[in-house]
């Protein structure tokens, strides 16, 4: 992440054109098709960041709030449509943005400690999060809309700690 005192209004405004404003204009876009079919359901990517602190920097953390709070305006703008609008929480899952965190542990034999935080005492893998949005993008979830629903193997619940066993 960018120290606080390097970041700039440039910077800020990249990190929200792509975190927050494009799933503004993923929901304006798929709703007009949506809304004539009378139901759909929009599945948005947030993160554990955007729920409390200590999970991101300031402007990816501030912009994933936005995502969940958009999840809630959006369902609520789309008020008796039949379109859901809900968001995805992910925790520490190994993708292609996490790869340094990973890479960096293994590099020290820390491996193991990756994920300890939280309840599950483990990272998340892509397919967990997939799981989730096919769940929520699915009838199986008609009742679920305007929610952020975190998959982050418990860290969310409970503010992290080390555990000493």
């Amino acid at each position: 992440a960018v120290p606080r005192e390097d970041q700039d209004a440039a910077h800020w405004a990249e990190v929200l054109r792509v975190n927050l404003i494009g799933p503004f204009l993923a929901i304006k876009h798929a709703s007009r098709v949506m809304v004539p079919r009378g139901r759909g359901s929009i599945v948005m990517t947030a993160s554990v960041a955007g729920i409390r602190s200590g999970a991101g920097g300031l402007p990816y953390s501030a912009s994933k709030a936005g995502v969940i709070n958009l999840a809630q305006t959006a369902a609520n703008d789309l008020y008796g449509t039949g379109v859901r609008v809900n968001a995805i929480c992910p925790g520490l899952i190994e993708t292609g943005m996490t790869k340094p965190i990973f890479d960096g542990a293994r590099a020290r034999g820390n491996e193991a400690k990756i994920g300890q935080l939280n309840p599950l005492t483990r990272y998340g893998v892509p397919s967990e999060i997939a799981h989730a949005g096919l769940f929520l993008a699915s009838d199986d979830a008609s009742y679920v809309n305007g929610q952020a629903i975190a998959v982050d193997g418990g860290l969310s619940s409970s503010h992290p700690v080390v555990r000493r066993r």
